[in-house]
């Protein structure tokens, strides 16, 4: 039992093992929202929310204070040395119009492109700190609602489609933390980090309904092109993938400077309820490298590790490990060629996809399949894959096309 590194044996910094949650009166001087003339009326503030963040900054930084009550506002964009602190009972409730999120250069689904901003928006703030016991709900039942009609009307319909704003979409940043916060209601992703590095997520409940509306493509974090990231202690339960990793997709997404790695990512001693994948790479994802998931427990959900392989894409998953997980899925491993919205892009000559140094062990889990594995793409590499000490209620063992690779006894 290895606490110190990670899957490849690179030693584990320090820095994930500081888990504090700084109290707010270390953020700098409070800047309240009640006391600049921002009440809990039922108004749309977004301009005076704005104004107020551009006051602080120019003043020199300090942290947006919501008090108890609920503000409803647009999407807002933060400034580098103005944080966010949300108090109890407190709650940042976002529009439900998409009028209010401004068109903009962005990224999301693997692409840089023309999408709507998210609620919270911080471009390039290194040491952005979010925290609190208060809430930021993203008010999205509309936006759901909209989703699922557009989508019986034309099946083919994608997530851009019908147009929904994120709730938080932090890119270029170092040193950002979040941690306490209700995060809840998104309409579409829920906490998205693009070219981020050293990210802790720490002890948020992130939630979004499956039933009775379900709500569409609200992932509790994606990791974009990200490095050195801690999710701890988080409680997550969303109608999409818990922790999803992305960073790029496209015929010639490798070659691409706004594409990257996620590596080094650390997701321990968290709660799942319902979600498609406690952990999934891809499948806008071209290389993932060292990814540790331990010492979490699930409610319900479609899969513990899911890996999804796009026929489009280059793609390399490994040194990926879970281990200590209780709970129960229905499948415990999938691996799957993942076709939605193909496209070559006429490109013929594709590398091989290679997915190596594959780990699930210490894991006590019921499920219907133990490993879920029916079509790979051509030519896939596949290498290094370890299942031991598993305590695994199946209904049935499933497909496994790596059988001459495996090593250990599942």
């Amino acid at each position: 039992m290895d606490y110190e590194h990670f899957p490849d044996g690179t030693p584990i910094e320090d820095w994930f093992r500081n888990t504090t949650i700084p109290p707010r009166e270390t953020l700098g001087r409070a800047y309240c929202l009640t006391d600049y003339g921002i009440h809990d009326d039922g108004a749309l503030h977004t301009a005076e929310i704005q104004a107020l963040i551009d006051r602080i900054a120019a003043e020199g930084g300090g942290v947006l204070t919501v008090p108890a009550g609920t503000f409803r506002t647009g999407a807002l964009f933060f400034r580098p040395g103005v944080h966010l602190y949300i108090a109890e009972s407190g709650v940042l409730l976002g529009s439900d119009n998409i009028v209010d999120y401004p068109l903009l250069d962005t990224r999301i689904e693997g692409e840089s492109c023309p999408y709507f901003a998210a609620l919270i928006n911080a471009d390039g703030c290194d040491g952005f700190t979010m925290c609190g016991p208060g809430t930021i709900d993203g008010n999205g039942l509309r936006f759901w609602k909209a989703f699922w009609l557009r989508r019986a009307w034309n099946p083919a319909c994608t997530n851009k489609d019908e147009q929904r704003p994120r709730l938080i979409y932090v890119s270029n940043s170092r040193n950002v933390l979040l941690g306490g916060l209700h995060l809840q209601n998104a309409a579409f992703w829920t906490n998205h980090f693009y070219r981020c590095q050293y990210v802790k997520i720490l002890g948020c409940t992130i939630f979004s309904p499956e039933q009775p509306v379900r709500a569409p493509s609200t992932d509790a974090i994606d990791l974009d092109a990200c490095t050195d990231v801690l999710i701890r202690g988080c409680t997550m339960h969303v109608n999409d993938d818990a922790v999803a990793l992305k960073g790029g997709k496209g015929p010639w997404a490798d070659t691409l400077p706004e594409n990257g790695a996620n590596e080094r990512i650390l997701i321990e001693h968290c709660h799942y309820g319902f979600c498609h994948g406690c952990l999934t790479l891809g499948s806008e994802a071209i290389h993932c490298r060292n990814i540790l998931l331990r010492h979490i427990t699930v409610d319900s959900g479609f899969n513990l590790l899911w890996l999804k392989l796009r026929p489009d894409t280059p793609q390399c998953y490994e040194y990926v490990t879970v281990e200590d997980v209780s709970g129960t899925v229905e499948n415990c491993f999938q691996l799957n060629k993942w076709t939605q919205f193909f496209d070559p892009k006429g490109r013929t000559d594709f590398p091989p996809a290679c997915v190596r140094q594959i780990t699930m062990r210490r894991c006590k889990v019921n499920c219907d399949t133990l490993y879920d594995a029916p079509e790979l793409l051509p030519d896939c590499e596949l290498s290094g894959f370890e299942f031991s000490e598993l305590e695994v209620k199946a209904a049935r063992l499933g497909h496994r096309p790596w059988d001459n690779c495996v090593s250990g006894h599942p």
